[in-house]
Protein backbone atom coordinates (compact mmCIF):
# COMPACT_ATOMS: atom_id res chain seq x y z
CA UNK A 1 0.00 0.00 0.00
CA UNK A 2 1.82 3.24 -1.14
CA UNK A 3 0.66 6.58 -0.06
CA UNK A 4 0.43 9.29 -2.32
CA UNK A 5 2.45 12.49 -2.70
CA UNK A 6 -0.32 14.79 -1.11
CA UNK A 7 -0.60 12.06 2.20
CA UNK A 8 2.93 11.53 2.13
CA UNK A 9 3.77 15.30 2.77
CA UNK A 10 0.59 15.33 5.12
CA UNK A 11 1.97 13.02 7.45
CA UNK A 12 6.01 14.00 7.07
CA UNK A 13 4.30 17.58 8.53
CA UNK A 14 2.59 15.55 10.93
CA UNK A 15 5.45 14.18 12.18
CA UNK A 16 7.86 16.73 11.81
CA UNK A 17 5.73 19.30 13.00
CA UNK A 18 5.65 17.66 16.54
CA UNK A 19 9.09 15.73 16.62
CA UNK A 20 9.39 15.81 20.45
CA UNK A 21 5.73 14.62 20.89
CA UNK A 22 6.03 11.85 18.40
CA UNK A 23 8.83 9.96 19.37
CA UNK A 24 8.37 10.36 23.44
CA UNK A 25 4.89 9.25 23.10
CA UNK A 26 5.94 6.38 20.38
CA UNK A 27 9.07 5.35 23.17
CA UNK A 28 6.31 5.35 26.07
CA UNK A 29 3.97 3.10 24.35
CA UNK A 30 6.60 0.40 23.10
CA UNK A 31 8.39 0.67 27.11
CA UNK A 32 5.06 -0.76 28.08
CA UNK A 33 4.74 -3.90 25.65
CA UNK A 34 9.10 -4.70 26.42
CA UNK A 35 8.45 -4.48 30.23
CA UNK A 36 12.07 -3.17 30.59
CA UNK A 37 13.90 -5.90 28.69
CA UNK A 38 15.28 -2.82 26.64
CA UNK A 39 17.15 0.46 27.89
CA UNK A 40 15.19 3.53 27.55
CA UNK A 41 18.31 5.44 25.44
CA UNK A 42 18.69 2.57 23.07
CA UNK A 43 14.60 2.22 22.82
CA UNK A 44 14.90 6.12 22.33
CA UNK A 45 17.53 6.09 19.50
CA UNK A 46 15.68 3.15 17.49
CA UNK A 47 12.52 5.32 17.53
CA UNK A 48 14.05 8.42 16.87
CA UNK A 49 16.05 6.67 13.50
CA UNK A 50 12.60 4.98 12.51
CA UNK A 51 10.75 8.05 12.95
CA UNK A 52 13.68 10.19 10.95
CA UNK A 53 13.89 7.97 7.71
CA UNK A 54 9.96 8.37 8.03
CA UNK A 55 10.08 11.72 7.73
CA UNK A 56 12.59 11.88 4.90
CA UNK A 57 10.35 9.51 2.91
CA UNK A 58 7.33 11.51 3.10
CA UNK A 59 9.66 14.90 2.38
CA UNK A 60 10.92 13.63 -0.99
CA UNK A 61 8.09 14.64 -2.64
CA UNK A 62 6.93 11.71 -3.87
CA UNK A 63 4.67 8.66 -3.21
CA UNK A 64 6.03 6.67 0.05
CA UNK A 65 6.01 2.59 -1.19
CA UNK A 66 7.95 0.43 0.89
CA UNK A 67 8.74 -1.62 -2.27
CA UNK A 68 9.96 0.97 -4.26
CA UNK A 69 13.57 2.00 -4.36
CA UNK A 70 12.81 5.32 -2.46
CA UNK A 71 11.97 3.37 0.48
CA UNK A 72 15.26 1.64 0.81
CA UNK A 73 16.44 3.87 4.05
CA UNK A 74 13.06 2.92 5.69
CA UNK A 75 13.29 -0.71 4.72
CA UNK A 76 17.10 -0.80 5.83
CA UNK A 77 15.86 1.16 9.41
CA UNK A 78 13.30 -1.41 9.40
CA UNK A 79 15.22 -4.95 8.76
CA UNK A 80 18.04 -3.07 11.16
CA UNK A 81 15.69 -2.99 14.02
CA UNK A 82 14.48 -6.73 13.27
CA UNK A 83 17.85 -8.28 13.35
CA UNK A 84 18.84 -6.40 16.15
CA UNK A 85 15.54 -7.88 18.35
CA UNK A 86 16.40 -11.38 17.38
CA UNK A 87 20.08 -11.37 18.02
CA UNK A 88 18.59 -9.74 21.52
CA UNK A 89 16.15 -12.86 21.92
CA UNK A 90 12.81 -10.26 21.81
CA UNK A 91 9.85 -12.05 20.16
CA UNK A 92 8.64 -11.36 16.51
CA UNK A 93 5.23 -9.98 18.70
CA UNK A 94 7.31 -7.84 20.79
CA UNK A 95 9.02 -6.50 17.62
CA UNK A 96 6.72 -5.91 15.48
CA UNK A 97 4.50 -4.28 18.28
CA UNK A 98 6.82 -1.74 18.27
CA UNK A 99 5.92 -0.39 14.90
CA UNK A 100 2.35 -0.98 15.12
CA UNK A 101 2.73 1.62 18.25
CA UNK A 102 2.70 4.47 16.07
CA UNK A 103 -1.08 3.91 14.80
CA UNK A 104 -1.58 5.09 18.51
CA UNK A 105 0.44 8.04 18.16
CA UNK A 106 -1.16 8.92 14.36
CA UNK A 107 -4.64 8.34 15.91
CA UNK A 108 -4.07 11.02 18.80
CA UNK A 109 -2.19 13.41 15.86
CA UNK A 110 -5.03 13.57 13.43
CA UNK A 111 -7.84 13.35 15.99
CA UNK A 112 -6.27 17.30 17.35
CA UNK A 113 -5.59 18.15 13.79
CA UNK A 114 -9.30 17.34 12.39
CA UNK A 115 -9.84 18.46 9.40
CA UNK A 116 -12.02 17.10 6.40
CA UNK A 117 -9.14 14.50 4.87
CA UNK A 118 -8.72 13.10 8.67
CA UNK A 119 -10.12 9.84 8.42
CA UNK A 120 -8.79 9.23 5.17
CA UNK A 121 -5.32 10.36 6.16
CA UNK A 122 -5.85 8.10 9.36
CA UNK A 123 -7.03 5.34 7.31
CA UNK A 124 -3.83 5.59 4.79
CA UNK A 125 -1.19 5.97 7.56
CA UNK A 126 -2.65 2.51 9.39
CA UNK A 127 -2.18 0.95 6.11
CA UNK A 128 1.48 1.95 5.71
CA UNK A 129 2.41 0.99 9.33
CA UNK A 130 1.02 -2.54 9.03
CA UNK A 131 3.10 -2.80 5.45
CA UNK A 132 5.85 -1.57 7.69
CA UNK A 133 4.99 -4.17 10.59
CA UNK A 134 4.67 -6.72 8.30
CA UNK A 135 8.22 -6.38 6.82
CA UNK A 136 9.99 -5.80 9.67
CA UNK A 137 8.01 -9.66 10.98
CA UNK A 138 9.37 -11.08 7.77
CA UNK A 139 12.70 -9.80 8.38
CA UNK A 140 12.87 -10.88 11.98
CA UNK A 141 11.64 -14.41 10.71
CA UNK A 142 14.78 -15.06 8.21
CA UNK A 143 17.28 -13.30 11.09
CA UNK A 144 15.60 -15.71 13.19
CA UNK A 145 16.17 -18.85 10.71
CA UNK A 146 19.30 -17.53 9.66
CA UNK A 147 20.59 -17.82 13.66
CA UNK A 148 18.66 -21.44 14.53
CA UNK A 149 20.72 -22.62 11.47
CA UNK A 150 23.77 -20.75 12.45
CA UNK A 151 23.20 -22.74 16.20
CA UNK A 152 22.22 -25.88 14.63
CA UNK A 153 25.80 -26.01 12.61
CA UNK A 154 27.45 -24.91 15.37
CA UNK A 155 25.99 -27.81 17.56
CA UNK A 156 26.34 -30.48 14.91
CA UNK A 157 30.04 -29.62 14.94
CA UNK A 158 30.59 -29.95 18.69
CA UNK A 159 28.58 -32.98 18.93
CA UNK A 160 31.21 -34.87 16.35
CA UNK A 161 34.57 -34.52 17.66
CA UNK A 162 37.74 -36.14 16.40
CA UNK A 163 40.32 -36.17 19.18
CA UNK A 164 43.98 -37.28 18.49
CA UNK A 165 44.64 -39.85 21.07
CA UNK A 166 48.23 -40.63 20.22
CA UNK A 167 50.74 -40.52 17.19
CA UNK A 168 49.06 -42.18 14.82
CA UNK A 169 45.92 -42.28 15.96
CA UNK A 170 42.44 -40.59 16.20
CA UNK A 171 39.07 -41.23 17.44
CA UNK A 172 35.60 -40.04 16.45
CA UNK A 173 33.16 -40.96 19.48
CA UNK A 174 29.61 -40.85 18.15
CA UNK A 175 26.54 -39.92 20.26
CA UNK A 176 22.96 -39.90 19.50
CA UNK A 177 21.42 -40.23 16.26
CA UNK A 178 23.82 -40.40 12.81
CA UNK A 179 21.44 -38.30 9.64
CA UNK A 180 22.84 -37.79 6.54
CA UNK A 181 23.84 -33.92 7.45
CA UNK A 182 25.56 -35.31 10.86
CA UNK A 183 27.65 -38.19 8.46
CA UNK A 184 28.54 -35.57 6.23
CA UNK A 185 30.10 -33.52 8.95
CA UNK A 186 31.65 -36.59 10.58
CA UNK A 187 33.31 -37.41 7.02
CA UNK A 188 34.56 -34.33 6.58
CA UNK A 189 36.28 -33.94 10.28
CA UNK A 190 37.24 -37.07 9.81
CA UNK A 191 39.31 -36.71 6.82
CA UNK A 192 40.60 -33.32 7.66
CA UNK A 193 42.03 -34.52 10.80
CA UNK A 194 43.73 -37.52 9.09
CA UNK A 195 45.41 -34.83 6.25
CA UNK A 196 46.31 -32.68 9.49
CA UNK A 197 47.88 -35.43 11.72
CA UNK A 198 48.72 -38.14 9.18
CA UNK A 199 47.68 -40.70 11.25
CA UNK A 200 47.40 -44.11 9.84
CA UNK A 201 44.30 -45.30 12.21
CA UNK A 202 41.18 -44.34 12.67
CA UNK A 203 38.52 -45.21 15.60
CA UNK A 204 34.76 -44.82 14.92
CA UNK A 205 33.04 -45.17 18.71
CA UNK A 206 29.13 -45.93 18.40
CA UNK A 207 28.99 -47.15 21.90
CA UNK A 208 26.19 -43.67 21.80
CA UNK A 209 24.25 -44.16 18.89
CA UNK A 210 21.39 -45.55 20.55
CA UNK A 211 20.23 -48.12 17.18
CA UNK A 212 21.94 -48.53 13.96
CA UNK A 213 19.44 -49.16 11.12
CA UNK A 214 20.55 -49.72 7.19
CA UNK A 215 20.82 -45.62 6.59
CA UNK A 216 23.17 -45.40 9.89
CA UNK A 217 25.20 -48.27 8.86
CA UNK A 218 26.08 -47.06 5.01
CA UNK A 219 27.09 -44.13 6.76
CA UNK A 220 29.17 -45.53 8.70
CA UNK A 221 30.55 -47.85 5.82
CA UNK A 222 30.79 -44.41 3.78
CA UNK A 223 33.63 -42.80 6.32
CA UNK A 224 35.03 -45.79 6.69
CA UNK A 225 35.91 -46.11 2.44
CA UNK A 226 36.37 -42.81 2.86
CA UNK A 227 39.01 -42.81 5.22
CA UNK A 228 40.90 -45.75 3.32
CA UNK A 229 40.54 -43.66 0.12
CA UNK A 230 43.04 -41.31 2.34
CA UNK A 231 45.12 -44.40 3.07
CA UNK A 232 44.20 -44.59 6.76
CA UNK A 233 42.01 -47.91 8.12
CA UNK A 234 38.86 -47.41 10.11
CA UNK A 235 38.02 -49.64 13.35
CA UNK A 236 34.64 -49.37 14.31
CA UNK A 237 33.89 -50.31 18.24
CA UNK A 238 30.72 -50.09 20.26
CA UNK A 239 28.96 -53.11 19.06
CA UNK A 240 26.93 -53.73 21.79
CA UNK A 241 24.74 -57.26 21.75
CA UNK A 242 21.68 -55.42 20.23
CA UNK A 243 23.04 -53.60 17.77
CA UNK A 244 24.95 -56.72 16.95
CA UNK A 245 21.58 -58.32 16.23
CA UNK A 246 20.07 -55.30 14.59
CA UNK A 247 23.14 -55.55 12.17
CA UNK A 248 22.75 -59.48 11.40
CA UNK A 249 18.95 -59.44 10.84
CA UNK A 250 19.59 -56.47 8.54
CA UNK A 251 21.88 -58.49 6.30
CA UNK A 252 24.41 -55.50 7.09
CA UNK A 253 27.81 -56.90 6.19
CA UNK A 254 31.24 -54.62 7.03
CA UNK A 255 33.47 -57.20 5.00
CA UNK A 256 36.92 -56.85 6.25
CA UNK A 257 36.55 -53.75 8.62
CA UNK A 258 37.35 -54.27 12.00
CA UNK A 259 34.78 -54.07 14.84
CA UNK A 260 34.73 -54.46 18.66
CA UNK A 261 32.61 -54.43 21.53
CA UNK A 262 34.11 -51.45 23.70
CA UNK A 263 36.28 -48.43 22.86
CA UNK A 264 38.84 -50.28 24.78
CA UNK A 265 38.85 -53.57 22.70
CA UNK A 266 39.86 -51.35 20.02
CA UNK A 267 42.34 -49.37 21.62
CA UNK A 268 44.21 -52.47 22.61
CA UNK A 269 43.28 -53.35 18.51
CA UNK A 270 45.37 -50.33 17.92
CA UNK A 271 48.27 -51.03 19.93
CA UNK A 272 48.95 -54.18 18.77
CA UNK A 273 48.93 -53.28 14.86
CA UNK A 274 50.76 -50.17 15.81
CA UNK A 275 53.40 -52.08 17.73
CA UNK A 276 52.93 -50.61 21.27
CA UNK A 277 53.55 -53.00 24.35
CA UNK A 278 51.42 -52.68 27.28
CA UNK A 279 52.27 -53.74 30.64
CA UNK A 280 48.70 -55.88 31.92
CA UNK A 281 48.81 -56.19 35.74
CA UNK A 282 49.61 -59.66 36.64
CA UNK A 283 46.62 -60.61 39.29
CA UNK A 284 48.09 -61.60 42.61
CA UNK A 285 47.18 -65.39 42.98
CA UNK A 286 45.41 -66.58 46.47
CA UNK A 287 47.58 -68.79 48.48
CA UNK A 288 46.05 -72.47 48.76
Amino acid sequence: MALSTEESGRLAALLSGQAERVTSRWTEIVTSSLRGRLSQAELRRQVQDLHRVLVAAGEQGGDIDLSADSAAELRAALTELSRGRARQGFSATETTVSIFALKDVLAELVQEAGGPNALHDFVAFSKLVDEMGLFTFESFVRTRESLIADQAEQLLELSTPVVKLWEGVVAVPLVGTLDSARAQVVMERLLQTLVDTGSPYAIIDITGVPAVDTQVAQHILKTVVAARLMGADCIISGIRPQIAQTIVALGIEFGDIATKASLADALRHVLRLTGVETARRQQPRRGV
